[in-house]
């Protein structure tokens, strides 16, 4: 018999959970110590909208992948616009501060990424000057959990080459020369 998860007898209630900050406190204090910088915009004396920078690798807990980065780059994430402030255009304004910032320090490239799902972010990404390089693809195959870069048709193959590289830590080739030649189409042996 077929029941609603609304009505599944199985359900017998719900759970709700609120930090109260004793955990966010430490993590904060821990991004701090470990060298990780927090951007801010401001509007009178709020902060409407903030953005974290890391140097060196970031684990990317909702995708469950640890990016690597070179000297000279630098990745910005957990990036927020509390909901007053939004449609306002801070998100892009804080980007071109950071990008300006790290840019002044000498450094060469800053990677970011975004849900495919939210376009918001996608154009306040592209509205700071950023390039849509690639995209990352998740797929599950049976027990697997298999994790590309597919890079956008415009962009040459060594920039999508440095993202498989920073994104992926060049697993990607695990799985190519897993995957025998004739199936991934070529004549290889």
């Amino acid at each position: 018999m077929m029941v609603s998860a609304e009505h599944d007898p199985r359900r017998a209630g719900t759970i709700w959970m609120l930090n109260l900050g004793g955990d966010t406190s430490r993590e904060i204090l821990k991004r701090f110590e470990t060298g990780r910088r927090c951007y801010a915009a401001w509007v009178e004396d709020e902060i409407a909208a903030y953005g974290w920078v890391s140097f060196d690798e970031e684990f990317i807990g909702e995708l469950k992948l640890r990016i690597k980065l070179l000297e000279g780059e630098a990745y910005i994430w957990d990036c927020v616009t509390l909901p007053a402030f939004r449609q306002r255009h801070l998100y892009s304004a804080l980007l071109v501060h950071i990008i300006r910032e790290l840019q002044a320090e000498g450094l060469c490239r800053v990677w970011i990424g975004s849900d495919l799902e939210n376009i918001v972010s996608q154009r306040g990404i592209a509205r700071a000057g950023f390039h849509h390089v690639a995209d990352l693809v998740v797929e599950r195959v049976l027990a697997l959990r298999m994790v590309w870069v597919q890079g956008q048709p415009d962009v040459p193959d060594p920039l999508v080459a440095e993202a498989r590289r920073a994104f992926l830590n060049d697993r990607d080739k695990v799985w190519l020369n897993a995957v025998p030649s004739t199936i991934r189409g070529t004549n290889e042996e």
